[in-house]
């Protein structure tokens, strides 16, 4: 695939995207449970597994979007309702950057941040478009298969950044958030 390809592509899956993200969030829709973590909901992931130097970095660079304002300054509009599940708990209102969603992972800029009903940030998560690259990990932890509304193959992962989940770090639902209802 060419360099104008891949642009035009991540400029129509942008734009797409993100109507297709508003128009299930303006229905009421939560999202479907087809993450690898929900269909293996025993799936555990021990803290030996988790590169705490990774999570720190990708800590660090999303910090400055502690608020939505700072999302929103930097690209980031609101593309979901808060996604509750109702045994697995919640993962909160989704804020995408559509420039960001790609082929590319880039652990350092993640295409979505997610935060709590109360507007704090909780967590990150990256979306990858499969073009028929390698799938990616984070630190060697697999991506999802699919898992957000974008109506084309990819891979995605929720990492708990700044806001403990207790069923785990890569969990995309964490029941310690709470949706209003």
């Amino acid at each position: 695939m060419t360099r104008t390809e891949i642009q035009f592509r991540r400029i129509a899956l942008s734009t797409f995207c993100a109507g297709a993200m508003i128009a299930a969030a303006s229905c009421g829709e939560t999202a479907a449970p087809t993450s690898h973590a929900v269909l293996h909901g025993d799936l555990v992931v021990s803290s030996a597994d988790i590169d705490p130097g990774l999570v720190a970095q990708a800590h660090a660079v999303s910090a400055r979007f502690h608020n939505t304002v700072q999302a929103s300054k930097a690209g980031y509009a609101v593309v979901s309702p808060c996604i509750s599940h109702p045994t697995l708990g919640a993962m909160g209102f989704h804020w995408a950057n559509g420039a960001l969603i790609d082929p590319v992972f880039d652990p350092l800029q993640p295409e979505q941040l997610v935060y709590s009903p109360e507007g704090k940030l909780v967590a990150v998560e990256y979306v990858v478009i499969d073009v028929g690259q390698p799938a990616p990990t984070f630190a060697g932890h697999p991506f999802d298969v699919g898992g957000t509304p974008i109506p084309v193959a990819h891979w995605s992962l929720h990492v708990w950044t700044h806001f403990t989940n207790p069923s785990g770090i890569y969990s995309p639902w964490n029941p310690a958030v709470a949706c209003p209802t």
